[in-house]
């Protein structure tokens, strides 16, 4: 999707500050950070929101949880929470399926 943020930051057309890459996903930190590590992991195909999950996409987003996983390792992250905001209301301000992954301070709940 040519005006979609996240498809531009995959496409190299806007930097980032890659964490990891592979055919599926794209991993970078957040420029706004929420927490000490903050990294969204987002799918290359254009994926509006959890909502547009089907099981045609799924394996994506299957990949996507082994990806956060062994970053999540790689990183030395023992506890930290994922995080997927659906439509406006919910605070999704990217309408491209990401996933933010927060660790390294203590985790409220109800998060807000």
């Amino acid at each position: 999707m040519s005006d979609c943020l996240f498809c531009k930051i995959i496409a190299g057309d806007i930097p980032s500050n890659k964490v990891y890459e592979d055919d599926l996903c794209y991993a970078f930190y957040d420029i706004d950070p929420q927490a000490p590590t903050h990294f969204l992991v987002v799918p290359k195909a254009h994926i509006a929101s959890v909502a547009e999950v089907t099981g045609e996409n799924e394996a994506v987003v299957g990949h996507i949880f082994t990806v956060i996983s062994k970053l999540t390792k790689e990183l030395g992250l023992e506890s930290y929470r994922v995080v997927s905001n659906i439509g406006e209301q919910a605070g999704q301000s990217v309408p491209h399926l990401h996933f933010h992954v927060l660790s390294g301070r203590d985790m409220t709940w109800p998060p807000g």
